[in-house]
């Protein structure tokens, strides 16, 4: 009785399994999905170092006097605008950018959501020969 054992190559390549065209579709999805991920986490992070700022301004004019005008940047000029009315248009840009994030998160959950189905599908397609690792 000749006994051969299995060498790493020998069980690897009895592990190889088919990509089939379904396969190689899930895959590449994967990957742009990853690509719009990155992208929106970075588009996430500045909206959030806008708000901040933005947070910080608001701050800042409640300890300006109610007579003062306010340089307020609309485009690419500056307006000198009564403290109310600046404060106004801060608040409407806050709302704007408190959407603007919240929409941002929900497409990223979406994505996130996606890429786990993915994950599954195609780790139980091929388990370890396949790295989704991001």
């Amino acid at each position: 009785m000749n006994r051969r054992m299995l060498t790493k190559e020998d069980e690897a390549a009895g592990d190889e399994v088919e990509v089939r065209r379904e396969d190689q579709d899930k895959i590449n999805k994967f990957s742009r999905l990853h690509q719009r991920e990155l992208n929106l986490e970075d588009e996430l992070k500045a909206k959030n170092k806008e708000k901040e700022e933005l947070d910080d301004i608001t701050t800042e004019l409640e300890l300006a006097d109610e007579d003062d005008t306010i340089p307020y940047k609309i485009g690419d000029a500056f307006f000198h605008l009564p403290l109310p009315q600046a404060q106004e248009l801060l608040a409407s840009s806050t709302t704007r950018l408190e959407e603007e994030v919240s929409t941002l998160e929900d497409k990223l959950s979406t994505v996130k959501d996606e890429m786990t189905q993915l994950k599954v599908e195609l780790y139980a397609r091929f388990g370890r020969s396949i790295n989704l690792e991001t």
